[in-house]
């Protein structure tokens, strides 16, 4: 099994801010993981069709387009992390705003079945990216938006974020 799945990100991993993502994820099999998690994210996901795409839950909510639109956000900044911080990056990265970045995207305004179809790529992107990682890269620390991480843990946290957002999907959103 993977170092990256075999145990949850102990506190000095991650800011705290992050922990109840890292909850939100089983200890798994890599690409079982990101994987399976895929694989229920486009299930779900498939099963919304392009009106119910534009859905808020309440007003002044992101729609369901532009959840998804975050997660593809959210998981690429993420991923770029993790490679900046296995190839030895000493400086603090950027943070992000994420309403900002929903607001500036326009995912509203773009076809339903390309935003699926681009949050699969960037997952599979995701897999090969960790699936590369050595023990030593996963193990491999750097710091963006103030806060200290290890690759290990930018792993845990892609999988607690999309586990938490299609929890909001299911229950909000879907009432499933």
């Amino acid at each position: 099994m993977s170092p990256v799945w075999t145990r949850r990100p102990s506190a000095d991993e991650h800011p705290p801010y992050y922990r109840p993502y890292i909850e939100r994820v089983e200890v798994g099999k890599p690409p079982a993981v990101f994987g399976r998690q895929l694989a229920e994210s486009l299930a779900l996901l498939e099963s919304v069709g392009e009106e119910q795409s534009l859905g808020r839950y309440a007003p002044g909510k992101w729609s369901i387009k532009e959840v998804v639109g975050h997660l593809v956000d959210s998981e690429r900044i993420f991923a770029a992390r993790a490679l900046c911080f296995a190839r030895g990056e000493r400086a603090d990265l950027p943070g992000f705003d994420e309403n900002a970045y929903v607001a500036a995207a326009g995912f509203d305004l773009r076809p339903w079945k390309t935003l699926r179809a681009e949050l699969r790529r960037v997952r599979e992107a995701t897999i090969a990216l960790f699936e590369g990682f050595s023990d030593a890269q996963l193990d491999a620390r750097g710091r963006a938006n103030g806060g200290d991480f290890t690759v290990r843990a930018v792993a845990w946290i892609i999988a607690g974020h999309e586990a938490h957002h299609l929890g909001v999907l299911r229950e909000r959103y879907l009432g499933r």
